[in-house]
Order: structure tokens, then sequence, then C-alpha cells
């Protein structure tokens, strides 16, 4: 009996040992695969021991046995990318150092130069916008969306926006098997292809969804702005009420209720610009109480002046609103004073007509944009 508890004990010890080996010889080397990459990490793309730890350890998990992330960036060097770029997209999409270049990466690439997205610029913002998407996703997926858009009479134009805006729209979905049914459905009900092109570059994520949901979405345009399918503004509509529940729009609209708009007002306003429903609930209260309580400006006014609310407050209507209150003490101007018409010039035209001709004689005039312009910047 004694003999047989021996033996017991001695195969217990033998099963532990060869564990804690096996363990062991794991953790050594998952240890030694943190150090090679920290090392690369910080000899090759100038991390500091901070980030290639950080970055390391994203990717700790998911590391196949046979990676080399030194393939991985020799091709992004070998496509055009320098150093700051590739630490860029590295840092953004870690699992990129995990990538079989020939099968992920490769064809990916291949495919956004035939469309002509083969700047360095635009690659980064690519890779970094499309997240995971665009280590994961095998080349041929890509190969597909890109013929599908091009079914859809999109030129490589059209389909290199496309990509640009919507990265992670483009490399997460199978376009060919979630679109047809949508497109299907849009036609049928009258869409034209002029409208379906806008969806698909404000945001094609609209035709990846289930058709019942989209037919859902094109009735709740009907009903909560009151448009019919044939106004210029049922597909500004259709693109609004994508992200807008009934109780959100509901929320909304009780924002400018509350500063005193009829319902008629409101009625005018969601039928021009149903887009300003899009607008978060602080944005929406912040430009009424300037344009309404600070500005005065009647809500009539307003809802036939959609464009005061669409733009950003700080960003466009505050520094247009100081220049020209600047520029109102001096007497005669050589351009129109109305905010309005300040408001919906471009960038450039602004300049044109508004700063630079008085950077001489009114240098404040010029400081004081461009100083808002650098605080919006950063």
């Amino acid at each position: 009996m004694s003999g047989f508890l021996n033996n017991g004990v001695k195969h217990l010890l033998h099963v532990y040992r060869f564990r804690f080996h096996v363990f062991y010889s794991t953790a050594a080397a998952a240890t030694s695969q943190t150090e090679f990459l920290v090392e690369t990490l910080v000899n090759s793309l100038g991390f500091s021991q901070r980030e290639a730890l950080s970055t390391s350890a994203k990717v700790s998990r998911l590391r196949p046995r046979n990676y080399n992330p030194n393939s991985v960036l020799n091709f992004l060097e070998h496509v055009g990318l320098d150093k700051t770029h590739i630490k860029k997209v590295v840092s953004s999409v870690p699992t990129l150092l995990l990538c079989d270049v020939d099968k992920y990466l490769k064809p990916k690439i291949e495919t956004l130069k035939e469309v002509g997205l083969c700047g360095s610029e635009d690659l980064v913002k690519i890779i970094k916008n499309s997240g995971c998407y665009f280590s994961t996703r095998v080349g041929c997926a890509i190969r597909q969306n890109v013929d599908y858009l091009h079914t859809l009479l999109f030129n490589d134009d059209f389909v290199a926006k496309i990509i640009k805006r919507h990265p992670n729209v483009f490399f997460s979905y199978a376009f060919h098997e979630v679109m047809p049914p949508n497109i299907s459905l849009l036609q049928n009900l009258g869409f034209s292809s002029v409208d379906i092109e806008k969806l698909m570059l404000w945001n094609p994520r609209i035709l990846t969804q289930k058709a019942e949901r989209l037919k859902d979405l094109v009735d709740r345009v009907e009903k909560t702005f009151f448009l019919s399918r044939d106004c210029n503004m049922f597909i500004h509509g259709v693109y609004a009420l994508a992200w807008l529940d009934e109780l959100t729009v509901k929320k909304r609209l009780e924002i400018f209720r509350s500063f005193g708009w009829s319902d008629s007002d409101i009625f005018t306003l969601v039928q021009t610009c149903p887009l300003c429903l899009t607008k978060s609930e602080a944005k929406i209260k912040n430009a009424l109480n300037f344009l309404m309580k600070e500005l005065g400006y009647e809500s009539h006014y307003l809802a036939s002046h959609p464009t005061f609310l669409t733009c950003s407050l700080e960003k466009r209507v505050l520094p247009r609103h100081n220049v020209l209150k600047l520029l109102s003490q001096k007497e005669p101007t050589k351009c129109s004073l109305n905010l309005y018409t300040a408001v919906i010039c471009s960038e450039s035209k602004f300049l044109e007509r508004y700063v630079l001709p008085f950077k001489d004689e009114m240098p404040e005039v010029y400081d004081l944009y461009i100083k808002s312009r650098m605080s919006i910047g950063r």
C-alpha cells in the first residue's frame, strides 16, 4: 500500500515539474518576444521605452508564433512611409506588427494605389482611421469592395473619396454582400443615383444595415419632417435621422421651443435643413443663446437662415462676428457687415474680403482672426 502511495506521489511530482517547466518556458519565450518587440520599436522607430512597452502590451496576447515585425516595418518603408509616418500608424494600430505582409498588407496597399491613394499622408490617415480592420481583413475582401463600387458606376476618384472619408466602414464591411438589397430598395422607392452617391459619400454605413431598418428610416423621414420623397432635402433627412432615434429628435425640438420658437418656425427649419438636428443638445443651446440672447436674432429669421445653426459657433460664427465688430468701428467699410453674409463665405473668401484688405490699415483685425484660428487648431 505504501509503495502504491509513493508511486502516486512520484507521478504527481513529475506532472507538476512538467507543467512548471512548460509554464516557465512559455513565460520566458513571451518575455523574450516582448523584449525583442520593445527593442525594435525603440531602435527602429524612435519610440521611448515607455511608449514601446505600452504598444507591445497591446499586442502581447495576440502575437502569433512566427510574427516578424521587421518585415512589416520594411514593407511600410518600401511603400513610401518615413519613420515618423510609420510610428504614427504603429501607435494607432499596433496589430499591424503582427501582420503577414503578403496576405494582409501588400494586397491592400496595391488596391489603394490603383484608385489613386498612394501618397504617404493618405495612407497614414487611412490606416490610422481604419483601426484593427486594416490589419485583420484579408486583401481580397478589399478588392471586392472596390469592384462592387465600380459596378455602381463610381469612378476611381469617387471610390478614393469614400475610402479616405470612411476607412473604418470600407475595411469592416463586405459591400457586395450587405449593400445590394439597400441599393435596390432605394431605387424602388424613387431615389436617384445622385441621392445614393450622396449617402455613400456622407456615410456608407447607412447602406450596410438591414433593408427593413432602412425602409423604416425612410418612413420616419416622411413622418418626422413632413418631406416628400421628391424633395431635395429628403436625402438630408435620411442622413439626419439615421443617427437620431425618436426620443432624441423630441429632445432637440424641445430645446427650440424653450427659446420661444413656434411650431411654424421649427417646421420651417427642419424642412429647410434637417441636419440642424444632428448637432448635440449643448451645441444647439449655445448657438441659440448667442444668436438670440446676445445678438437679438428672431426665431423666424434663424429658421430661414439655418447655416447659422449648422456652422460651428466656436470655429466660424464667433471669430467672424468679432472681425465684423472691429470693422464696424471703421467708416465707411468696403464690405458688407452682415453676419450671415460673412458666415456663409468660404475661408478663402472671408480672408479675401474681410481680413487681408485691412491688414495694414487695421492690423488688429488680422491679428484677432489669425489668433482665433490658431487657438482653434490647437
